[in-house]
């Protein structure tokens, strides 16, 4: 399996904004779900927004009505649109599918 490749990351001052990709190469990629995680520093991996094949999402409570989760078959990507940063949100960024291999992630810090 070929990994996920994770783009958009950065630094941001709180109420920023930042919008991830998460790009695949499977031919599958519209059939799976796809996961947006998070990992900070000392803690454990978080599952922070899902959008399903359908295009049905859900997110974790920490994030709703900040984050949002689509994505284009066509492109085979996966995007998380980060509005009103604040500073817990800062992590490593990795997204995944069943038909693909963890990618690197992409580094979201948010501070002043």
């Amino acid at each position: 399996q070929v990994p996920l490749v994770e783009s958009g990351g950065g630094l941001v001052q709180p109420g920023g904004s930042l919008r991830l990709s998460c790009t695949a190469s499977g031919s599958m990629f519209r059939f799976y779900p796809i996961h947006w995680y998070r990992q900070a520093p000392g803690a454990q991996r978080e599952l922070v927004a899902t959008i399903s094949s359908d295009g049905t999402t859900k997110y974790a409570d920490s994030v709703k009505g900040r984050f949002t989760i689509s994505r284009d078959n066509a492109k085979k990507t996966c995007y998380l649109q980060m509005n009103s940063l604040q500073v817990e949100d800062t992590g490593l960024y990795l997204c995944y599918d069943a038909g693909s291999d963890w990618g690197q992630g992409t580094q979201v810090t948010v501070s002043s």
